[in-house]
């Protein structure tokens, strides 16, 4: 039904900067909230950021309020993760998904969303 795909990982030093993408195919009619999660090896996926397109709000985790930015291109069926002042500890597998079940809701469990991509790997180092 929705398809999801990552793009514009990569490597970057330390205090870099790197914009992910994630377009969305299919029906994404009742996809209102698109969240980015992560998963750095040895440790349990976490939330990112999200939002929710019905209200243009926003929600961000601590460990990156103030560096990254969710927004997104309603025209392309896109959703962008700018991500600035990066950190070693942001290395991880970056995924976007998709809450399909109609809400206007901004959950930061990982359970809420029903699609996911693939990821897209995000190095940080010098």
């Amino acid at each position: 039904q929705v398809q999801l795909v990552e793009s514009g990982g990569g490597l970057v030093q330390p205090g870099g900067s790197l914009r992910l993408s994630c377009v969305a195919s299919g029906r994404t009619l009742s996809t209102n909230t698109m969240g980015w999660f992560r998963q750095a090896p040895g440790k349990e996926r976490e939330f990112v950021a999200a939002i929710d397109w019905t209200n243009s709000d926003t929600d961000y985790a601590d460990s990156v309020k103030g560096r990254f930015a969710i927004s997104g291109d309603n025209a392309k069926n896109t959703v962008y993760l700018q991500m600035n002042s990066l950190k070693p500890e942001d290395t991880a597998v970056y995924s976007c998904a998709a809450d399909a079940s109609g809400r206007s809701l901004i959950f930061r469990s990982s359970w809420a969303y029903t699609y996911w991509g693939q990821g897209t790997q995000v190095t940080v180092s010098s």
